[in-house]
């Protein structure tokens, strides 16, 4: 199901960067089930735990789909299967499997608006698009910190941003700011756009099974972001 998983598939390390990249949108999801804030971490933790330890990348690998489906229909046979909730200890409990910052989460989920036209699967799919776009921002911010050119992007990284527009400077400020033309900037601007879409891309793929997935994954996630109208928090 994975690209990058067909070499790792199964292994601990390829599991934990995952669960790394997409852990709120599980805990969130969790979470609107009624689940307190300790609770939802211990069945977050227990989740990872169950897919490492029934080797879930594994299967999944030979599988036709996308990995944030599976992640989701996973999600809820685990919380469904009443003995895996009542062994507290082997859900998490004392074990972590990958360091989730409650307090952060609780931050974000607190601040959300609620959204009750949404389904606690499309709220899903939205933090799963946030989650994946923060990941590609942060490649992008890497390459231009490796070449030397941090200055310019942080100056212009609010043009990358599809969720929110405030505080977006006009071309006019930014090329004031990085003392260019305003074409100079434009072409930049370009540049970086380009970029990120060919990373988000990259992000995508490594989440479906089939190349032919990739667009249409696309536009799922896009809908999602559409339909939570900005109330979820990246």
């Amino acid at each position: 199901m994975l690209s990058a998983q067909s070499q790792i598939s199964g292994s601990k390390e390829a599991l934990a960067e995952l669960c790394k990249l997409y852990w709120y949108p599980l805990y969130g999801h969790i979470r609107r089930y009624g689940f307190s804030p300790y609770d939802a971490q211990d069945l977050t933790q227990g989740f990872f735990l169950d897919l490492l330890e029934h080797k879930a990348l594994a299967r999944a690998d030979q599988q036709k789909g996308k990995f944030r489906s599976f992640l989701l229909a996973s999600l809820k046979n685990f919380l469904s299967n009443e003995a895996q909730k009542a062994r507290c200890l082997k859900r998490g409990g004392q074990v972590q499997f990958v360091d989730l910052d409650v307090t952060e989460a609780e931050d974000r989920y607190g601040k959300e608006e609620p959204a009750e036209a949404l389904t606690p699967e499309k709220i899903f799919d939205a933090r799963w698009a946030l989650a994946l776009l923060g990941e590609a921002k942060n490649r992008l911010r890497q390459e231009y910190v490796d070449s030397g050119k941090i200055v310019l992007f942080d100056a212009l990284k609010g043009f990358v941003d599809p969720v929110s527009t405030k505080n977006l400077p006009s071309y006019e400020e930014a090329a004031k700011q990085l003392n260019l033309t305003v074409a100079a900037v434009k072409t930049l601007i370009h540049r970086l756009r380009k970029r990120n879409t060919a990373i988000v891309r990259e992000e995508i793929m490594r989440t479906v099974s089939d190349p032919a997935d990739l667009e249409a994954e696309s536009r799922e996630l896009c809908a999602a972001l559409i339909a939570a109208e900005g109330k979820i928090l990246p």
